[in-house]
């Protein structure tokens, strides 16, 4: 990956864009370019390095998108499937075994369903191109995979739309890791909603949790929800119980990265207890995830695979470390409430409630 690259579509101090929205209007917001396809190969801003630099990285071949997403350079379920379809589409642009292309990817990481979804789409388009010219197939793979890019933008904005009604007004929302525009192709999920409701005219503001041990809601979250000027306040995640006690809190909304049968969903570690709390304080607790983000074939969240990464994200801050040498440590990077904590999962197509085994189908098929 060359992190050096900037490229001529994106400055590194990105203007205002205009997003259009689902009811057909414009709502002139910040738009990050998360990820991209350009002629010089996918570019993707690196999300390691934010707040404090904006950088850009070009992966030349599908081994370095699948270093991007392994290394959390791009990150966000649905970001890693736009991303995954990209890098299919690299592969065999450059002659690269297709299944192999595919299952490299796919081995990045284990828990977001995003993943496997946009490979498994490319997959089928790969198989109803059966007999095509070699020339016909990369252009189709990679026609699809900015398709899916500009379709993920969309269907956040649609998942905004669908949920902005569901914020309190004159309240504080409370959020957990990053769902917006970074963690998707743009606009965001959680993040969309919120975006979506101060568009409507509601007057909030954003506690982040500042998310440990990779502080995406205090890099990541607060840096976006200051692009746009939305009032935002960073709390180290040990105090959200405080603030939930206190009345302040109107709602809590997350992003999901899989969401089973009967409505469990995996999300950044520190969201279960969070869902806790706020059932325990009469606070709505929302997930707001594309249709994508289902995974069907789970019964329960139980079946969902925990991603386990690195001692040195816990071990260190950094890179300074802040814990002693060779002390044991756990580090899941998900875990998975159940969804009698959920008040309502937000999609493209509509508002899921329990029960949600039989709401979840009805939106999967519609």
């Amino acid at each position: 990956m060359d992190s050096s690259y900037q490229p001529s579509a994106i400055s590194s101090h990105q203007p205002k864009s205009k997003l259009l929205i689902a009811d057909g209007g414009w709502l002139s917001a910040f738009m990050v370019e998360t990820i991209q396809w350009t002629d010089a190969g996918v570019v993707m801003i690196d999300q390691r390095r934010l707040p404090a630099e904006q950088v850009f990285v070009r992966c030349r071949s599908y081994l370095e998108v699948a270093e991007a997403i392994r290394s959390m350079a791009i990150r966000g379920a649905p970001a890693i499937g736009v991303a995954a379809a990209m890098g299919v589409a690299l592969g065999v642009m450059q002659g690269a075994d297709f299944e192999t292309v595919c299952e490299t990817l796919a081995a990045t990481r284990p828990t977001a369903v995003n993943l496997f979804w946009a490979i498994d789409r490319m997959r089928r388009l790969r198989a109803s191109l059966n007999g095509a010219s070699d020339v016909e197939v990369e252009k189709r793979l990679v026609e699809e995979a900015r398709r899916m890019r500009l379709e993920d933008i969309a269907i956040c904005q649609a998942i905004g739309a669908n949920g902005a009604a569901l914020i309190p007004d004159g309240k504080t929302v409370l959020t957990h890791c990053n769902a917006g525009a970074l963690a998707t192709a743009g606009y965001g999920t959680a993040l969309g909603v919120i975006r979506s409701a101060v568009s409507a005219g509601k007057k909030i503001d954003v506690f982040a949790d500042e998310t440990r041990p990779f502080l995406q809601g205090s890099r990541l979250t607060a840096w976006e929800l200051q692009q746009d000027g939305i009032p935002t306040t960073v709390i180290t995640d040990n105090m959200a119980g405080h603030f939930l006690r206190s009345g302040r809190i109107g709602c809590v909304v997350v992003g999901a990265d899989r969401i089973a049968r009967n409505g469990d969903v995996a999300n950044k570690i520190g969201t279960y207890p969070l869902a806790v709390v706020a059932r325990e304080n009469g606070v709505p607790f929302f997930v707001a995830a594309p249709v994508s983000t289902l995974d069907l074939t789970l019964a329960s969240g139980d079946l969902i695979p925990i991603e386990q990464r690195s001692a040195s994200e816990v071990t260190h801050v950094f890179g300074v470390p802040v814990t002693p040498a060779m002390i044991a440590v756990e580090n899941p990077a998900f875990d998975v409430t159940p969804q009698r904590y959920i008040t309502a999962i937000i999609t493209e197509r509509g508002v899921a409630r329990a029960p949600f085994e039989e709401s979840l189908k009805q939106i999967a098929v519609s």
